[in-house]
């Protein structure tokens, strides 16, 4: 992004915590993460009867407050979104990119952050399932949780894979539903009475539960119920595997994207405040820590420097 001139591409850069305005956008970023945690906790008291009845106006007042915060936070985001790098690209009005931007994860997370409270206020009646949906806010981390991206983004990766294991998976609870009632349902019919009943005991015991309280009590019963316990525990490690190589692989990947970019800011075999000063954001962006990052440079500096001296003399070439 360019030098910001106008008050929204300023906000589009604090926002994105870029240029002279890294600093300001990662204090930004601390104050929110406090605030969402403060009011997770304050959700999670609140359900106490006694303690949401003796302090119900702090409560209350905390409500409004992180409300009116998140709210301005979003309309901000939303009307300096079209400055943003990722939507600043894109071809069309800046209507249609704030739409792009109104569908996306992270704002739709972020909508629903104040939307149950905003519904609490203009309704009244006390709904208490919009109380429990305050705690949906604890997603709104996401947007700050460079873990939490690595996750999605290996979700997404490998959404295509995760299918295929869940269908698997689903064939195999099915299969081991109709197997245990077709052995258990005359024995036991208050609880294998039906496929629909059985699938309760398939499901913990294919995800390794195993609650106990529906068990096998027949010679053949018991024998099926092991196979499947053995079975399910290959089931249980597709998705867990699939989604570990993948987030390794996302790690990986950030490592080298932040190497080559070492790379090319390396001029004569060093590199100079401006350079550092966006590597740092980078580093920052792609959530690496700083151990890392001058492993990276070290790395990188000496691997230019070696060239440019004759290995064998120790003279320039």
């Amino acid at each position: 992004m360019n030098e910001p001139h106008t008050l929204r591409q300023k906000m589009a850069c604090l926002f994105e915590g870029t240029g002279q305005y890294h600093r300001a956008g990662h204090i930004l970023d601390i104050a929110l993460i406090s605030l969402i945690m403060i009011n997770v906790v304050a959700i999670v008291i609140e359900s106490i009867p006694s303690v949401a009845e003796q302090y119900y106006n702090e409560f209350l007042v905390l409500e409004i407050v992180s409300v009116a915060i998140f709210a301005i936070e979003y309309l901000a985001r939303l009307w300096a979104c079209v400055d943003k790098t990722q939507y600043a690209a894109m071809e069309g009005s800046h209507t249609k990119r704030r739409l792009r931007y109104f569908f996306s994860p992270l704002a739709i997370v972020d909508l629903i952050a104040i939307l149950p409270s905003l519904m609490m206020f203009l309704f009244p009646l006390d709904l208490r399932f919009l109380r429990v949906l305050r705690l949906l806010r604890v997603f709104k981390l996401t947007r700050y949780s460079r873990a939490m991206q690595l996750l999605l983004k290996a979700f997404n990766d490998e959404g295509s894979s995760l299918m295929a294991a869940f269908f698997i998976m689903a064939v195999v609870l099915i299969l081991a539903s109709c197997g245990i009632y077709l052995i258990e349902h005359d024995i036991q019919p208050d609880k294998f009475g039906s496929i629909p009943a059985a699938m309760w005991w398939a499901m913990a015991t294919l995800t390794t539960v195993g609650y106990g309280d529906v068990v096998p009590i027949t010679p053949l019963g018991k024998f099926f119920g092991g196979v499947i316990t053995l079975l399910s525990m290959g089931m249980v490690a597709i998705p867990t595997g699939l989604l570990a190589s993948s987030f390794s692989e996302q790690i990986r990947k950030r490592r080298q994207f932040f190497e080559d970019a070492v790379h090319e800011q390396i001029q004569d075999g060093t590199l100079n405040d401006t350079q550092q000063e966006h590597l740092e954001e980078l580093r920052y962006k792609l959530g690496l820590s700083k151990l890392e990052a001058n492993k990276a440079i070290k790395t990188q500096l000496n691997e230019h420097n070696s060239h440019l001296f004759c290995r064998h003399c120790g003279k320039r070439p």
